[in-house]
């Protein structure tokens, strides 16, 4: 059923947009023994107050960023506290958990934001066609680290003897941000593009859907989000959103439901090429 009540679609960027950061994370937790999905919970486990968290809302700059993320992660006192309750909660057998964890910072970031330059060929494809119709507003909803394309290191600049090869440029292309956090060509995609760093806001707090609306002269009832965190799209729901949640692997899947609402086709005839990765 169509809903023609709708005036905007709301992506978020990785996960949807892009390859979800999670992917890194999975595939380092697998190289290193460690329990799958432990760095996840140990990274939401500190609510709003965690170091990502801070870094999302551009709270603290990049480098001190790397060393308060690798200390959170590699504390397994609270890690494991995290994770039984996880598993608790997913009704699973918690596994043997680890004794004590020396968790790169750098090292674990700098994986994900490189992983996370791959593009979904179908979610792109399907905002040039939502564009093209011009009868919705695009908008990216973001948690990402744009306010650091201003300055990298901020007030607080790397020392020279943790990392004496340092340059602004070797460091942007250790993270895959040769062109910035966001390029222009992603930035192009969308009529608005709503940045937690930029906002000092990031999801799922209420303020930062609130906000683009506001920017974007809607409601929230007037919009659909999609995400790939259950979490985001609860909050969404919270405030009258329509939502998609976007499964690892399944973006045909959201795209269809998004069809649906729109009563537009947003993927006969595009033939994506293995894993739809694209790089615009």
């Amino acid at each position: 059923m169509t809903s023609p009540h709708l005036k905007a679609v709301i992506f978020d960027i990785g996960g949807v947009v892009c390859r979800s950061p999670l992917i890194a994370i999975a595939a380092y937790e697998q190289e290193r023994g460690i329990p799958n999905n432990y760095i996840n919970c140990s990274i939401t486990g500190r609510g709003n107050q965690g170091a990502w968290q801070k870094f999302e809302r551009g709270e603290i700059p990049l480098f001190p960023f790397y060393t308060a993320f690798g200390r959170e992660l590699s504390d397994t006192k609270q890690g494991n506290i995290w994770y039984t309750q996880y598993c608790k909660r997913r009704g699973i057998e918690c596994p043997k958990l680890p004794d004590s964890l020396d968790i790169d910072g750098r090292d674990l970031f700098g994986r994900m934001m490189r992983d996370a330059a791959i593009f979904d060929g179908r979610i792109v494809e399907a905002i040039r066609r939502i564009r093209a119709a011009g009868r919705w507003r695009v908008i990216a909803l973001t948690n990402n680290f744009t306010k650091n394309d201003l300055d990298l290191v901020g007030d607080a600049p790397p020392s020279r003897e943790q990392y004496p090869d340092f340059s602004v440029e070797s460091e942007l292309a250790f993270l895959g941000w040769q062109e910035g956090v966001a390029p222009a060509r992603l930035r192009a995609l969308f009529d608005d593009f709503c940045d937690s760093s930029a906002l000092g806001k990031r999801k799922p707090e209420p303020e930062i859907y609130l906000l683009t609306c506001e920017r974007n002269g809607i409601k929230p009832t007037e919009a659909v989000f999609l995400d790939d965190l259950g979490l985001n799209l609860k909050a969404a729901q919270e405030l009258g959103m329509e939502t998609i949640r976007v499964p690892i692997g399944d973006s045909l899947g959201a795209l269809k439901t998004l069809e649906g609402k729109l009563g537009i086709d947003l993927t006969y005839g595009f033939q994506p090429t293995e894993g739809t990765p694209s790089r615009l």
